[in-house]
């Protein structure tokens, strides 16, 4: 999958934002808002889904997998596939790859992980060998 749009394809991102752009974007940032849809999103970047096979990796009830599912297709955020009985639900396109991965990027960035403790003693001996 193609993880960076094609320069031609949209316009310029650093262009000025309007009111009325600046509050569909916000409105579609809500989207993101819940730890439950962000696991649905996250478990969606393998592909298409069912709402149990999401209800259950995302560790979620069916009933509330669907209700999060519908929300997120309602901000644009997911596509749904019928197959016969099944519905298969996948990202919309794929710039919800590339925002999902900067979205982790930046949360990584922005809170490093703890430094590893260092085992009883080392403090002392590394003070020592200054």
């Amino acid at each position: 999958m193609r993880l960076v749009p094609h320069p031609s394809e949209h316009e310029d991102a650093t262009r000025p934002l309007d009111f009325d752009e600046a509050e569909a974007l916000a409105e579609s940032m809500r989207a993101f808002a819940t730890g439950s849809r962000l696991r649905l999103l996250w478990a969606l970047l393998d592909g298409e889904l069912t709402v149990e096979q999401l209800a259950e990796q995302a560790d979620l009830s069916q009933s509330a997998a669907s209700h999060q599912l519908r929300l997120l297709r309602q901000g644009r955020l997911v596509r749904v596939r019928r197959s016969g009985r099944h519905a298969y639900y996948g990202l919309h396109d794929h710039h919800m790859v590339d925002l999902l991965a900067a979205l982790r990027h930046h949360h990584e960035h922005v809170n490093p992980p703890a430094p590893m403790p260092l085992p009883d003693g080392a403090t002392a001996r590394a003070a020592r060998s200054r």
